[in-house]
């Protein structure tokens, strides 16, 4: 199926250059008329058009080369005429679409060339066998059956190595449209930033709500329940003299001791959700805690020279949490290993398991959410997990948030 994807894909890189090469001869002609009113507004009509021209090529180049171009930011005309026309001729998407429409005119002929000498003269030899007797294509006719046959076998080779020959001369296309298609690198880090920043606030409310919840469904209501089981024994224990009001509070006084016990560590555990206390000495004493308490056989290699920031450290801890429960829940591994290292202003962070694998995102096991709170720093989050295992989950931080 790839194979006639990119042939599809040459062919029609050939026809949106000669499309491009229109559009071209328009914007030139915009550009010289520029000098006078009209010119202007012809101008900058085309370069916000050349959206559309470049919005047509990041399709063709998704659906028929897979190549994953992200979509810029959508033009903002601002308001006021002076305004429009100003955010129009300096437009830079526009202008980065017009650019790949000029530099790719030698990338598409070298695309319709491997596509015209691999699949159209490699049929033509093949057959030459059937023709050249006939005196056809007389360029090409041999002078008996050796030369045919010789032809044919030409002709054979190049339909062979035709999807490789179309692959490789569709590289340079690739490369342009992965460059010149998508935002511009400014454009691409400021939306990064800005899905962070939405992921952050996101996560901070979400964390915010968890409390809330657990302190009103949990710590509030055994609070609540405590308080009246005291007040109870202290009517009873006014009455002390029946035998059987005495036992009565007895027990009510067991039952806000079993209360209060349990509300202790619901506390302790809603605490260390927020800020492990083991994270005050440190990552590496912090992930020797979770490892020791895994169900399962951990090995942890931990070389933490440089001390990262408070909020990569929290980040790194919660995601080890995270993967290691994954794997005693989900994996039906017998053994994990966390290594993590700081290195060249980098943290690196590594989870493995010799469990089942199949682990992806989206497949309800919690990387989704992972790999948004390591974006919040501009982390990265990788997952290697085939079939049968093992499963490595790698985890590239900054040492201080903030920082690339």
């Amino acid at each position: 199926m790839r194979i006639w994807h990119e042939l599809a894909y040459a062919l029609a890189t050939a026809l949106m250059a000669v499309v491009g090469l229109i559009y071209l001869i328009a914007v030139l002609l915009g550009v010289l008329a520029s000098a006078n009113a009209v010119g202007l507004p012809l101008l900058a009509l085309l370069v916000v058009g050349a959206r559309g021209l470049g919005a047509v090529n990041r399709r063709l180049a998704r659906t028929l080369a897979g190549v994953q171009v992200p979509a810029p930011a959508p033009f903002d005309p601002g308001r006021g005429l002076l305004n429009r026309l100003g955010a129009a001729l300096g437009d830079v998407t526009g202008w980065r679409a017009i650019g790949h429409t000029l530099v790719r005119l030698p990338a598409a002929a070298l695309a319709l060339a491997a596509a015209a000498v691999t699949w159209g003269l490699g049929p033509v030899l093949l057959t030459c066998p059937l023709w050249w007797q006939f005196g056809a294509f007389a360029a090409l006719t041999p002078s008996g059956w050796p030369g045919a046959l010789l032809l044919g076998v030409v002709g054979l080779g190049l339909l062979f190595l035709a999807p490789w020959g179309v692959h490789a001369a569709l590289a340079p296309e690739r490369l342009l449209a992965r460059t010149l298609l998508g935002p511009a690198p400014g454009q691409a880090r400021i939306r990064t930033l800005e899905e962070t920043r939405a992921l952050a606030v996101d996560d901070a409310a979400a964390v915010l709500r968890r409390v809330e919840r657990d302190l009103h469904d949990g710590t509030a209501a055994r609070l609540t329940a405590l308080a009246m089981s005291l007040g109870m024994a202290q009517e009873e224990l006014d009455a002390a003299g029946e035998p059987e009001r005495l036992e009565h509070a007895r027990a009510l006084l067991d039952s806000a001791h079993r209360n209060a016990k349990e509300t202790l560590s619901e506390l302790t555990d809603l605490i260390r959700g927020i800020h492990p206390p083991a994270l005050d000495k440190g990552l590496e004493v912090a992930l020797a805690t979770l490892a020791a308490r895994s169900p399962l056989p951990v090995d942890l290699d931990a070389d933490v020279s440089a001390r990262p920031s408070p909020a990569v450290e929290a980040i790194a801890f919660f995601c080890t949490a995270e993967l290691l429960a994954n794997v005693a829940k989900h994996s039906g591994a017998g053994q994990a290993a966390v290594r993590v290292r700081a290195e060249k202003g980098r943290l690196r962070l590594r989870v493995w398991d010799d469990g089942d694998g199949g682990a992806r995102m989206g497949a309800g096991s919690g990387l989704r959410g992972l790999e948004d709170r390591v974006r919040v720093v501009d982390g990265e989050l990788e997952i290697h997990s085939p079939a049968g295992g093992p499963t490595v989950v790698s985890i590239d931080l900054p040492l201080r948030a903030g920082t690339d």
